[in-house]
């Protein structure tokens, strides 16, 4: 694939993450290759830590950081000798922003896990937001905004083979057993989860296995995988995320839905786009068919996480979030 075609199938993706849409194809429009994408992310993420360092406040100052952090974490997403250190630099950035801007945040590190928790201390209720494959804590950062503007705490995390935990830690299939673990360090009365494209697998399989979990929303997640038929280069990167080819084979054969979504108790949003189309992945319609309290929304023009079609789904999303959350079912 070309630059240019790189940069045109992460266009939705890297502004639905928040990056200026003007800075994307200034930065984009000149590469040579894909192998220059890494390396020009992180001199952007660079030149937004120079404008923290320069910031005339600190609400500037922690602002720059945040943005900093969404081009670091986006330098990761091509192949790249380097993406390991972009990861940490996310991590940092995003660290230093809201040790800036949220003094009550808490970073919060467990067995499998690490994210920061935020939000007003006495709320209803927390949202724990899933990463995917290739994403991580830093990309979500508008649906957590979304989400305490509702009144609920949210923790942003990186699991296994994620975010800042990629370099040291493989993705695991069993993600209920990292999101129990949360939940014992979160102390939260109510739980809720979301997650976002192979993340809404993990969300899902938590939901129907943690019984404290309770509500939970997709966003693009696979209902089930097919090995056999996945595009080349979503194999190489879940074989990078997973230690080896053997390893990516058995994890994505366990990525299968039908099992378990009877299992999930409580109410369920599945959100999928109309254009969101993989070969060997089956999206989440049959994930809220069989259970018991699923709803499904369908965005025929939205693309895989739905970044050309935030304002069709994010409402939804985070006011079902809320209801559940806010005012218990009975």
């Amino acid at each position: 694939m070309s630059a240019p075609e790189f940069a045109a199938a992460q266009w939705t993706r890297a502004t639905g993450a928040g990056v200026d849409p003007h800075e994307y194809r200034r930065v984009t429009g000149g590469l040579p290759s894909v192998a220059d994408w890494g390396p020009a992310f992180l001199r952007t993420g660079h030149a937004y830590l120079q404008r923290a360092q320069e910031a005339g406040s600190p609400v500037s100052a922690g602002t720059h950081l945040l943005m900093a952090a969404r081009w670091f974490h986006l330098a990761t997403l091509a192949p790249y000798a380097e993406a390991d250190r972009a990861a940490a630099e996310a991590d940092r950035a995003l660290s230093r922003a809201l040790t800036v801007l949220e003094p009550g945040a808490r970073r919060v590190t467990g067995e499998g896990f690490t994210g920061w928790l935020r939000g007003s201390s006495d709320a209803p209720g927390t949202v724990v937001v899933v990463p995917g494959l290739d994403s991580a804590k830093e990309e979500f950062l508008g649906l957590a905004s979304a989400l305490m503007a509702r009144g609920l705490a949210v923790f942003a995390m990186d699991g296994p083979g994620q975010g800042a935990l990629a370099a040291k830690t493989a993705l695991r299939a069993d993600y209920e057993r990292i999101v129990g673990r949360v939940v014992d360090a979160l102390g939260s009365a109510r739980v809720g989860l979301v997650g976002l494209s192979l993340g809404g697998y993990f969300a899902a399989r938590a939901a129907a296995l943690e019984p404290r979990v309770a509500a939970v929303a997709t966003v693009s997640g696979p209902f089930r995988l097919d090995w056999e038929n996945l595009p080349p280069p979503v194999k190489d990167l879940m074989s990078r995320r997973t230690g080896g080819f053997g390893a990516a084979r058995e994890f994505a054969r366990q990525v299968d839905l039908t099992a378990l979504a009877p299992r999930i108790t409580g109410p369920l949003l599945v959100v999928d786009g109309g254009q969101d189309v993989i070969p060997g992945v089956t999206n989440g319609e049959p994930l809220s068919r069989l259970a018991p309290h699923g709803t499904y929304v369908r965005v025929p023009h939205g693309d895989h996480l739905l970044g050309n079609a935030r304002s069709d789904w994010l409402p939804l999303l985070t006011d079902h979030l809320a209801r559940a959350l806010v005012a218990p079912r009975a």
